[in-house]
């Protein structure tokens, strides 16, 4: 009997979905695009109406041939890449390659990665969406011709390896105009006054503080000691009473479930997720998590979406968790609807659990901790979003203090918030992006009061404080920055703000982005002379412009001649206007300590003496960009040709090696991990005649034992006990993987934030 083909993306989702179809169906992998525009050329025929030049990614032909393959032996092809834009995309271009009948050839959608969703999408299949299809085009041609055409200027114009893109370069401006308000502002001095009362008619009553609102019939306006403490003078003693006591009660409501922004802005919040960590996860919960007898299982819906919808059959499954879970007043007399942002495309579902009824301490023991932290989070959001508002009571007690002078020049003011129904906090609460008002923290502080009471004015104090400036972007409050203003796409968040750091354009010091001088130079010139392109207002406009291309409304190929003409003009007048940026670095010159300026030269870029000519030092860079650490001693090592110790720690073309400094011969550096195969020679870091590093026993070739990535010390592989390796991924987070056994984990995970940061500067050099 011959079987019909599905093909996905995912080599993690193919196994999912192979045991939810059986064995009537073959499913085969695509891992991500086959075809894309050329490495080294343009690829776009900008006088053939823009036409696309498509090739098979490089060491995807094994792929493409495997697939042909498959596609031939089978009677129906089901195409079942992601439902989005780039899944579209993908399967437009399987369908061109496979070179099979159209009419054995569909489209098949599903959000989910559950029995009941594959099946029912495999019941209803579709055709290729092609305005989906022209929108992914248009936004990768645009992309293309932006990197192709502004990325050589900034070569030429500031330094090699540098780049432009029209949400990087916006994302980049946000943070550099931050920076600029920063340097820019004058924190200015204030101080307020706070009052410290007790209960006159019980003496055993606990003090409270209250803050001073009115002075003299109005807000208190003290600039400095002086006026504060002139304050401080007059109220000391004052005869103070109860004002006003006033109670309102207001409904908290819930949040809507996750989308991907906001499940990235609550990862970094809640869980101190980066941005790439949070989506890495996410996509292992979709594609399935093996639960035991249950086997491979989606446990949540598609993580790529900016919609707030939820499936009715997933609302009346909520509803009947929730009465049964927590009774009938925590669940609305009416289903929650969430409007939908401007401009979402609402094809999608939320980021929700598949399966309400899968809650995350049932499963904990079949996930990772960082999955199950995640999936809790995505759980506890979705269900608490189906639930009953929180009725808070907040009672505001007004303190009159009379001063000895007689007038009644004084208010404070204490402010007190309880719950009297948790309702949907009971599941969740949001981590606190509103942040809590000076009254607020009181709660709880104050006795209940009532109008007309008299009170002791026990203490008054004066506090200094000084405005602050605006806060620095973090992951997450750049990608809401980048929501609100309409600015790229949930699946573009992570990998943007992955490619300016990799630029050099931003540094990460904890979770705080902070421009470096590169990105702000390289910010100014595009602002100066490409205004368009870092213009959040263009960038969101053309976001709206693809959304019309996916409608239908309008044609791609118009899109990019609308935008093409005028860029092209704005190019040449920006290679005549532009001047050379110079990049003043941090270092100083050894020979004469003037600063060095980032240089570049025929073998890439150095850092070079301002001096010049005067003075000719340089010193090499690393491959990202770092000073070349000097020589330094290898304590313990001697040289294995002359016995000479101790070797120096030198940089080479290849990165750091060992050198003798008698005998002038270099040997590998070693890792510092035993050899376990011959438990004699320690293993070292070679190159073969490839090009290629590789790890092995330096008592070669007496011992043969070969690692082909990077060893790590500690841990040792939990499940076998051998040497893990580490895995670098340059899309998602990097990995750890036994040397002998099948076991695999997020490198974070198995050795923490400090070993993956020591690995990366490993790689580079």
């Amino acid at each position: 009997m011959s079987k019909s083909l599905v093909i996905v993306e995912s080599p993690a989702k193919a196994k999912t979905i192979s045991k939810i179809l059986g064995k009537n169906f073959v499913v085969k992998a695509s891992a991500g695009h086959i075809r894309d525009l050329p490495q080294k050329e343009m690829g776009v025929n900008v006088k053939n109406d823009f036409e696309p030049k498509y090739v098979i990614i490089p060491k995807k032909e094994e792929v493409v041939e495997e697939l042909k393959g498959a596609a031939r032996n089978a009677d129906r092809v089901y195409l079942a890449p992601d439902p989005d834009r780039e899944g579209e995309a993908i399967a437009w271009h399987l369908a061109q390659i496979l070179d099979i009948p159209g009419d054995r050839l569909q489209r098949i959608e599903f959000h989910e990665i559950t029995k009941q969703a594959i099946q029912n999408a495999v019941a209803h299949p579709r055709d290729i969406d092609i305005n989906r299809v022209d929108a992914q085009q248009a936004r990768r041609i645009l992309d293309r011709l932006v990197g192709y055409k502004l990325s050589p200027l900034l070569w030429k114009k500031v330094q090699r390896g540098l780049s432009a893109g029209r949400v990087q370069s916006v994302a980049v401006r946000l943070l550099c105009d931050r920076e600029k308000e920063i340097q820019a502002f004058v924190s200015e001095e204030y101080w307020t006054v706070h009052g410290r009362f007790r209960q006159s008619a019980q003496v055993e009553a606990t003090p409270f503080s209250a803050d001073l609102v009115r002075w003299s019939g109005k807000k208190p306006d003290l600039g400095n000691e002086t006026a504060a403490r002139a304050v401080v003078e007059v109220l000391t003693g004052a005869a103070s009473r109860v004002d006003s006591v006033k109670t309102r009660e207001r409904q908290k409501e819930p949040q809507p479930p996750f989308i991907t922004s906001t499940l990235q802005r609550e990862g970094a919040s809640a869980l101190g997720l980066t941005v790439k960590r949070t989506m890495a996860i996410a996509q292992q919960l979709y594609e399935g998590i093996d639960l035991g007898e249950e086997g491979p299982v989606g446990l949540i819906t598609y993580m790529r979406t900016d919609s707030t919808r939820v499936a009715e059959e997933a609302q009346e499954a909520a509803r009947e968790f929730i009465l049964a879970a927590y009774g009938k007043s925590y669940y609305p007399s009416r289903r929650r609807q969430y409007g939908a942002k401007k401009g979402a495309q609402d094809a999608h579902e939320c980021v929700r659990p598949t399966d309400i009824n899968r809650p995350p301490d049932a499963i904990k023991k079949s996930l990772t901790p960082d999955q199950f932290k995640l999936y809790r989070l995505i759980w506890q959001r979705f269900t608490a979003s189906q639930m009953t508002a929180a009725t808070l009571e907040t009672r505001t007690v007004e303190i009159a203090a009379t001063p000895t002078a007689g007038r009644p020049d004084a208010l404070f003011r204490v402010s007190v918030t309880r719950t009297i129904f948790d309702g949907y906090t009971r599941v969740y609460e949001e981590a606190r992006e509103e942040a809590a008002t000076g009254d607020e923290e009181a709660a709880g502080a104050a006795p209940v009061l009532e109008e007309g009471e008299a009170l002791t004015l026990l203490t008054v104090d004066p506090k200094q404080h000084f405005t602050q400036p605006p806060a620095r972007f973090s992951e997450a409050t750049l990608v809401k920055a980048l929501e609100e203003q309409g600015i790229g796409r949930p699946s573009t968040y992570a990998p943007t703000i992955g490619t300016i750091q990799e630029r050099g354009y931003v540094n990460k010091d904890g979770r705080t982005l902070i421009p470096t001088d590169l990105g702000m130079k390289v910010n100014d010139q595009l602002v100066q002379h490409f205004p368009n392109i870092v213009d959040t207002e263009f960038t969101a406009n053309m976001e709206a412009q693809l959304d019309e291309v996916e409608k239908g409304s309008q044609r791609w190929t118009q899109l990019l001649a609308d935008f093409y003409g005028p860029f092209v003009e704005t190019l040449k007048a920006a290679d005549e206007e532009m001047k050379r940026v110079v990049i003043v670095t941090d270092h100083l010159c050894e020979s004469c300590g003037r600063p060095l300026l980032n240089r570049y030269g025929r073998f890439g870029n150095f850092l070079g003496c301002s001096g010049y000519p005067e003075c000719d030092f340089t010193h090499q860079l690393t491959r990202d960009n770092k000073p070349v650490p000097k020589d330094r001693p290898a304590e313990g090592i001697s040289c294995n040709q002359c016995g000479h110790a101790p070797m120096l720690i030198t940089y080479g073309r290849y990165g750091e090696y060992l050198k003798c400094p008698a005998c002038g011969k270099s040997q590998p550096k070693s890792t510092g991990i035993t050899c376990p195969k011959c438990s004699k020679g320690q293993i070292v870091e070679r190159r073969s005649k490839m090009g290629k590093n590789f790890y092995g026993c330096d008592q070669y070739p007496d011992c043969d034992f070969v690692l082909w990535s990077r060893p790590i010390d500690k841990p040792a592989c939990p499940e076998c006990g051998s040497i893990l390796l580490y895995k670098p991924r340059k899309r998602g987070d990097d990995m750890v993987a036994c040397s002998a056994c099948k076991f695999t984990a997020p490198a974070q995970e198995m050795v923490g934030e400090e070993e993956v940061e020591r690995q990366a500067e490993l790689l580079t050099g």
